[in-house]
């Protein structure tokens, strides 16, 4: 059986966008698309419930790009009833997608399809269907040695 994808404290982890790989909408983001909005705007990415500027549902503790895409860390923010309603939803194996808000700035056209090489990222959502199918939270939250490590490298960025 798989672990929780959340612990008591509503820390969960996953990817909020994955690299080279074709999304619902016809977009295909690129490594190092989200390196410049990550210098400059890390701390301001908001935690979203379907990328409602109404709804923030927690924060994110470290936001990094690797090799396999867009690495996201975050918290549910205890006592808003929303965030506790998600808690729940993840937990339970009921919501795990995840799905980036953002402004292209740099993209070509590739047979039919557009290659993002620089986003300007806002916020991150939780949400029931993400355009990218992979985008998910992770099935185990885990604050072992591998999470641990992402999260500093990511930090150290």
């Amino acid at each position: 059986m798989a672990g929780i994808p959340i612990d008591g404290e509503g820390r969960f982890s996953g990817y909020a966008s994955l690299f080279n790989r074709l999304d619902a909408g016809g977009d295909i983001v690129m490594p190092g698309a989200f390196a410049k909005s990550l210098s400059k705007r890390r701390d301001r990415i908001r935690l979203l419930f379907q990328h409602d500027p109404k709804e923030p549902v927690g924060t994110w503790d470290a936001i990094g790009e690797d090799g396999q895409g867009l690495f996201v860390a975050g918290r549910l923010v205890p006592g808003v009833p929303r965030a506790d309603a998600l808690r729940r939803l993840i937990e339970n194996g009921a919501l795990d997608g995840l799905s980036i808000g953002f402004r292209t700035v740099k993209a070509t056209r590739e047979g039919g399809h557009r290659k993002l090489w620089q986003i300007d990222l806002f916020e991150i959502s939780i949400v029931t269907f993400p355009m990218m199918e992979d985008a998910r939270i992770a099935p185990s939250y885990s604050t072992g040695a591998a999470i641990v490590a992402a999260t500093q490298t990511i930090r150290n960025r």
